[in-house]
């Protein structure tokens, strides 16, 4: 591979976006905790219908930089955010922005399935019930069967909806904390380490189930599988020590890196 010369912490970015290809963007974006600086300058774009994966070593600003895009950040005391996120042409962090309703339009799964000790039914109705999406409860049946649907777990649980959210397996618990993001009509779907904690076989699924969700949703997955990264994501960004060293297509990030920090890291080198 021909080595390039490249200022170190110089993110490298490919082709710039067309605005209408472009969901969120984010503009010389940092966090830090107190006087640490946890990340650094990050900018990147993220297109719609569009899987973009973030990977890096453990520690490298990937999650943190994930939880910018939510506002999760907000609940860290001491944490600072600086640059500005753009969502269809608003700033997230402007004053007038509401995190709640944000966190609607932008929903989170976590790495560890956490289901809320109630009914699978509830699980899914408590997003719509609170920001007061379905009026009656037609309306709320019809959306709790459509979100269970798209998350690919109706047929396994349309006979028990009444039974807790918990006593599903770690695959279907997971699926059914996606289909409760997508119960409030998110926008952009955000997912850290989703499959971290699960099987072979409902890695699988979950994997399936990003892909076919894609189509409706922007989705930006945090990994450490660069495999899992290289199956589900179109983009790809590579963090390293609280910077974004390189992005671009998947498959250019993963057969033809231009920073030697990226190469290293996907031959396994560093990480």
């Amino acid at each position: 591979m021909e080595n390039v010369a490249i200022e170190m912490d110089a993110p490298v970015n490919d082709e710039p976006m067309a605005a209408e290809e472009i969901k969120v963007s984010a503009h010389d974006v940092g966090v830090f905790y107190g006087e640490m600086n946890a990340l650094r300058e990050v900018d990147i774009d993220f297109r719609i219908n569009q899987v973009t994966s973030l990977i890096g070593p453990s520690g490298c600003g990937k999650s943190t930089f994930l939880r910018c895009l939510n506002r999760m950040n907000d609940t860290v005391d001491g944490c600072r955010v600086v640059g500005s996120i753009i969502m269809d042409g608003r700033d997230i962090y402007s004053k007038d922005v509401d995190p709640v309703e944000l966190r609607a339009r932008v929903g989170m799964v976590f790495q560890k399935p956490n289901p809320f000790p109630k009914s699978i039914y509830d699980n899914i109705g408590y997003g719509p019930r609170i920001h007061g999406m379905a009026a009656k409860k037609e309306e709320m049946d019809e959306l709790v069967e459509k979100s269970l649907i798209l998350a690919g777990l109706w047929d396994e649980v349309k006979d028990r909806l009444d039974e807790p959210g918990t006593g599903l397996s770690g695959g279907q618990q997971q699926r059914l904390c996606i289909a409760r993001a997508i119960a409030v009509s998110p926008e952009v779907i955000l997912m850290d380490e989703p499959c971290s904690a699960l099987d072979p076989i409902a890695t699988a699924k979950i994997e399936e189930l990003i892909d076919e969700l894609r189509q409706n949703y922007t989705i930006v997955i945090v990994t450490h599988s660069m495999q899992q990264a290289a199956r589900v994501s179109q983009r790809t960004a590579f963090f390293h020590l609280g910077n974004l060293v390189e992005q671009g297509d998947t498959e250019q990030i993963f057969t033809n890196p231009v920073d030697d920090r990226t190469q290293a890291y996907i031959t396994g080198r560093i990480g």
